[in-house]
């Protein structure tokens, strides 16, 4: 039995949450979200809950029914208050701005890399060396932020590159003489 399907989703107060069809809305004041919603699972719309019950006993349908009631929490979160990943740009020449659309990025290549910054999502950057990526959808926030790692992620012996606030790199030693 799912252990995190059968807890409702509390809805706070401001967050408009509708069943149209087989599709949950989530408006709020960061816009709106919504979520398709597989054939195992049923959702129930109550007052300032949301409870999502498996359609069958087999597997599929109660791994299915924890998902999607992840989904809608992180949904309601996303309207109401946001996700933010907070990374850090560590290295001599290494800096970030924000132009217009674009996210430019001095990395330590020969070229400057410019990231489009897509619908949906605010990046701001209070330093040269730190980037904020804000928005509603949790899995955009964290694929953005990801983006971004991944043109420097940060290396093993000096700790130069991109990584999250909160990551911890493992340092290596150097080579020995």
């Amino acid at each position: 039995m799912s252990r995190v399907g059968k807890y409702p989703v509390p809805v706070p107060a401001g967050v408009q949450v509708a069943l149209q069809g087989r599709t949950v809305v989530a408006k709020g004041k960061n816009g709106e979200l919504k979520l398709d919603l597989t054939d195992e699972v049923d959702v129930t719309i109550d007052g300032g809950t949301v409870a999502v019950a498996p359609r069958g006993e087999d597997r599929r349908a109660r791994t299915m029914w924890g998902t999607t009631r992840s989904l809608i929490q992180s949904m309601v979160t996303g309207v109401s208050t946001g996700f933010t990943k907070n990374m850090e740009i560590t290295g001599t020449g290494y800096r970030a701005a924000v132009q217009g659309k674009d996210l430019v990025l001095a990395l330590g290549y020969s070229h400057e890399i410019k990231y489009a910054i897509p619908a949906g999502i605010k990046i701001t950057c209070e330093k040269p060396t730190s980037i904020k990526v804000e928005g509603a959808d949790k899995r955009q926030v964290g694929q953005v932020a990801a983006e971004i790692r991944a043109y420097r992620g940060p290396e093993p012996y000096k700790g130069k590159g991109v990584r999250y606030t909160d990551e911890v790199i493992l340092r290596k030693e150097g080579k020995k003489k």
